[in-house]
């Protein structure tokens, strides 16, 4: 019999009706690979309403419950593959690479080939920390699978150990850039509310205040943010974290009605302005160094589809 890793339950909302179940999954999971979500519909592991759902083109109806069995993986193992890395920075304790969109950080059950993690064990060999085990060697922080930008990777237990207190001390500097839907009206401001897995959707995560359902699970977080360009229609802002919650920058601005452009979890499922992902870039990272005590900052543009739409909403 199957042993079962995980349950997912959620309900289709306003934002998903109509849409097709395997889209509404792939934007949800996305540490998931397509192909390991459609094994799941063959496998009769997707339930709606109760019903075993083997159709991936099903269209969700509003308040539709759905179900999903992620199974145990049978056999754990990552290995090294040979995929091209961007790095901005390296030395004998830490690397400092900028991740492309699409790529997801680590592996997840069902997705154990080319992730950052695979490409990092290429070019690392043995020589990244064993803190966060084997599916996640040298990860000290993420970003989201459809986020290009910047990370760091320890090399060292060392250095992973300083890296993770100096994000739990939120001296880390982290910006992003991101375009969002509608006209910010103030140059800038600060999102300070709470985020926890949402409690209607557990493919989300929401804002959930002391007292609500689901509030036991919430942690504090704090953007930062800052108008760069207006649009009309989308504002350009860079955007500051001084905590590193799952799918921040997105929850906060999704909660203050201005979703990121591109993002099918948080904002619109469709967008005119061939935004393929979420419109989302880690152009900055600044932190101390593990050994030598010096302060380093990297940064890097944004890639050319963010470009792209840029350009466009400029004309």
């Amino acid at each position: 019999m199957e042993k079962i890793l995980e349950n997912i339950q959620f309900n289709i909302t306003e934002e998903t009706k109509g849409t097709r179940l395997d889209l509404v999954l792939s934007a949800g999971l996305e540490n998931y690979s397509r192909s390991f979500l459609q094994k799941l519909f063959e496998a009769g592991n997707i339930r709606v309403n109760g019903e075993i759902c083997r159709e991936k083109k099903h269209k969700c109806d509003l308040g539709d419950m759905v179900e999903i069995a992620i199974p145990e993986p049978e056999v754990l193992k990552v290995e090294a593959e040979d995929i091209p890395l961007d790095i901005i920075y390296e030395d004998d304790e830490l690397i400092v690479v900028n991740k492309p969109a699409g790529m997801v950080v680590h592996p997840a059950p069902g997705n154990y080939r080319g992730t950052l993690v695979n490409a990092l064990m290429h070019h690392c060999g043995d020589n990244l920390s064993s803190i966060n085990g084997v599916i996640r060697p040298g990860i000290v922080h993420r970003i989201d699978k459809d986020t290009s930008g910047i990370l760091m990777v320890a090399k060292t237990d060392r250095a992973h150990s300083s890296l993770s207190q100096q994000l739990a001390e939120h001296s880390i500097s982290r910006k992003y850039r991101a375009i969002v839907y509608s006209n910010i009206k103030e140059d800038e401001g600060t999102i300070d509310e709470p985020i926890g897995r949402d409690p209607m959707n557990r493919l989300k995560n929401a804002v959930i205040h002391e007292g609500a359902p689901g509030s036991a699970g919430a942690r504090n977080a704090v953007t930062h943010y800052r108008v760069l360009e207006r649009f009309g229609n989308f504002t350009l802002i860079e955007a500051a974290l001084e905590t590193g919650r799952t799918h921040q920058i997105r929850v906060h601005m999704s909660y203050i009605k201005h979703p990121l452009l591109g993002d099918e979890l948080y904002g619109p499922a469709k967008n005119k302005v061939g935004a393929k992902r979420q419109m989302l870039h880690a152009g900055l990272l600044g932190f101390v160094h593990p050994v030598t005590g010096e302060y380093m900052e990297f940064s890097c543009p944004p890639p050319d589809d963010f470009e792209k739409v840029l350009n466009s909403l400029r004309k």
